[in-house]
Parts: structure tokens; sequence; C-alpha cells
């Protein structure tokens, strides 16, 4: 149904920016597709197969993670063109679509890509698509109201995109189990097969990060300086989590969770403050500060948070995403205060922030309040994100409460014969009760 109406609502609507009838213009265009382009390509590869890959640490549910994380990517992308085509592109009865226009829909895509693993393996399909449907025109209005009525300065998405998603995701966990605390389930447990190809996924992500942070950065100095920022927060979180993790870990070992988590909490700690001119050691520190974060949470506090609140957190989207982007945040205003004038204003005046244009309401902000008052929007709008995603994602996951939307059974949770027909199983169901999972399999499906 929701494709049905969409490829309607795009025959009727939807249309592509008339092409330049100026020869100048015409190379001016070419010259921008050309500088974005490559980076929308390596935001492709993360989304689709860095963060698919990180996700398959459960050993029983790499078909389920890769195709559901797939599929949400398109749905929440489609369904975000066209809420921001009413919002900002409807002209003369038509919206106008463009590149950029893409890139700030997937986007609000990655918000839950990001918000569903806090729920991943205990959720069906159609619970995760109405988490997306509910989670998109939250984030759009969030980040309207955290960017361009605060001016918030978030050109990396650590305060919209990061820790809005990772409150969302939680409060969806909250309100869909409630205050019973759950035991490990039985196929949780990850496998040396199952770690490697997380890893792999970390690495991808790794790679190409700093695409992420800088793509709707101005092109010049600023995406410049937020390639840098972000390759050095990255690799001292990369650094940074082993020797962590080795310290934590009995006889020195090291825990694949953390290699697979902290090594990315730099990336998600620095895009508040990746385009800004901070110097190297500022990106160093924040990267370093992100990954012990993020290690000691996993040690620490999701057991806490666990046994104290019976929160399931399921691939640690508090570690990996709201500790580091609350860090980052309280960076970006620590930044405003002690940069110079000088220096601010030459960063300032050139930030294009995750919604897509300049936001001369900071610029704005910053002249009229100065430093104190931009910082104290930083504050402001990281506190937004904390309370309005939290709140949205305890009513949305309210919802996912009513019965037309039954939760999997628990036995065959973190399983992909649920969903998926597994050629062992189909030609030799097996001792042990496989063909019962295979007809309650069944059941759910229709």
């Amino acid at each position: 149904l929701f494709q049905g109406a969409l490829l309607l609502f795009f025959t009727f609507f939807i249309t592509y920016d008339e092409p330049s009838a100026q020869a100048e213009d015409a190379n001016l265009v070419a010259s921008q597709l050309a500088g974005i382009f490559p980076l929308f390509q390596d935001i492709q590869v993360m989304l689709v197969v860095g963060l698919g890959l990180l996700l398959t640490f459960l050993p029983r549910y790499g078909l389920s993670v890769l195709t559901h994380n797939f599929l949400l990517l398109n749905f929440s992308t489609q369904w975000a063109l066209v809420l921001q085509g009413l919002l900002h592109r409807f002209h003369h009865g038509r919206l106008h679509l463009d590149l950029r226009n893409l890139l700030t829909a997937e986007f609000a895509a990655v918000t839950v890509l990001i918000s569903v693993g806090a729920v991943l393996g205990r959720t069906s399909p159609c619970q995760l698509l109405v988490v997306a449907t509910c989670e998109v025109p939250v984030y759009l209005a969030s980040e309207w109201a955290i960017v361009t009525c605060l001016g918030v300065l978030d050109v990396g998405g650590t305060i919209t995109i990061h820790v809005f998603s990772c409150y969302f995701g939680l409060g969806v966990s909250k309100a869909l189990f409630g205050a019973a605390r759950r035991p490990v389930h039985p196929k949780e447990t990850t496998t040396p097969h199952s770690d490697l190809l997380s890893l792999v996924g970390t690495l991808i992500l790794w790679v190409f990060w700093p695409s992420f942070v800088a793509v709707l950065c101005q092109p010049g100095d600023a995406q410049h300086r937020a390639i840098l920022n972000t390759f050095l927060a990255m690799s001292a979180s990369a650094v940074t989590t082993v020797v962590a993790s080795s310290l934590l870990e009995r006889d020195s070992k090291l825990s694949p969770g953390h290699l697979q988590n902290g090594s990315l909490a730099g990336g998600v700690a620095i895009g508040a403050v990746a385009d800004m001119a901070v110097p190297p050691v500022a990106a160093l520190a924040l990267g370093s500060l992100s990954a012990v974060a993020c290690v000691l949470g996993f040690k620490f506090l999701t057991p806490l948070l666990a046994r104290k609140l019976a929160l399931q957190d399921q691939c640690g989207i508090h570690n990996l995403h709201g500790l580091p982007g609350i860090l980052g945040g309280a960076a970006s205003a620590v930044a405003i205060l002690v940069a110079s004038e000088d220096t601010s204003g030459s960063r300032f005046s050139q930030v294009s922030p995750v919604g897509g244009d300049t936001n001369e309401g900071a610029w704005r902000w910053w002249g009229d309040r100065g430093a104190g008052g931009q910082a104290l929007c930083q504050a402001v709008g990281l506190a937004v994100a904390v309370g309005g995603s939290l709140l949205a994602g305890l009513l949305t996951g309210a919802a996912l409460r009513l019965p037309c939307l039954a939760r999997p059974p628990e036995r065959l949770c973190f399983d992909d014969s649920l969903y998926f027909k597994i050629q062992d199983q189909a030609e030799s169901p097996g001792p042990g009760g496989t063909a019962e999972e295979g007809a309650l399999a069944l059941k759910e499906r229709v």
C-alpha cells in the first residue's frame, strides 16, 4: 500500500530540477555534482554494507539484519523525500528533487537504522516499519527546531542524528518491553564468525565516515577541516579502544564488542565540531574521550541500566551514539567559548547544517548574542534532542504493543528461520523442534 501510494505521489508531484539554460550555470552544476557524488557513494557503502555487517554479531540473525537494514533504509528515505518535499520544496504544484535533497532524506533514514538497534532481534518487520513511519517526521521536526529555530551548529549530525536516534530507540525499547527484566537469550551469544563479520562492518564504516561528516559542509576550507578532524578523531578512538579494552578485560585480551563500537565513537563525537577551526590535538582528545566513554559504557553502564531500569539495548546504541554524542555536543559549546572571534567568524559564516541549506540563523545568533549565547544554544539543542526523542520513542514503543503488531515468539527471536526459508532446514527438518519452529514461522508470516 505504501509503495503504491508513493508511486502515485511521485507520478503527480515529483520532478527533477529543470536543466540550466546557460553554459556557465551548467558547468557550475557539473562541478557541484563532481564534488558531492563521490561522497554520496561513500555514504551508500556505509549504510548498506558497513552498517548492515556491523549488526551481524548475532550468529543466527544475519540474513534478517541485512534485509531489515536494507528495507528500512529505502522505506525511510522515500518517506523522508515526500515529507521534506511537502515541507520545503513544494513549488507550483511540483516537488523538485536533487541529489542534496536525497542526501538529507538518507540522513533521516539513518536515525531509523540506529534506533532499531535497541530492539534488534525481538521485533517483527511490521513493527520496524511502524518505527520508521513515526520516527522520520519526528526527526524532521526535531532537526528544524534544533538547527533552524535554535541555530545549533551540527554539521556532522552529532546532536540531530546520533543523540536523537539513540534516545528515540531507547524510548521505544523501554515502552515496548516494559519493566520486566529479560534473561539472556541463548541465540544472543556471538560466535567468532559473527564477530568477524561485524568487525568487517566496523572497518568499512571507519574508512568512509569522513565522507558522512563532510558531505554537507561548504566546499573548501570547511570541508577540508571536517575531513581532517574526523580522521584524527577516529584514529584516536581506534587506538584508545584497543588500550581501554585490554585494560578492562581479563588477561589483557580484547573484546570484539569494544572494537566493533569504540573504534567508531570518535566519528560520532566529532560531528558537531568537525568544520570548526579547532587545533588537531582537540580532535585527537575528543576521539580518545569518546572511545573511553563507549568502552566504559559497555563494561559498566549497560549492565547497570539493565539491572536498575530493565532497559534493553541490544546493540549498545547508548554507548556508541548516546554517550559520544552528548560528549560531542558539550565539546561544541566549549569550542565556541574558547574560539577567538576572528577564527569563529570565518567558520560560522560558512557552515551548512545537516538539514541542507546554509544556517543563517546560527550566524545571526552568534553575531547578536556572542559566544556565550551560541554555546547556550548548543546546550539547549542537546537537551531538546534528548528530551524530545525520548518522549517520542516512548509513545512509538507504546504503539508497537498493539495486538495487531504482535512481537515474534520468544523462542524464535534472533533467528532467521522466522522470516527466511533456510535451505538446510527446508530439506531436512531434523530433531529438536525445527518443524515446530517452521510452523510457527509460517503462522507469523500469515
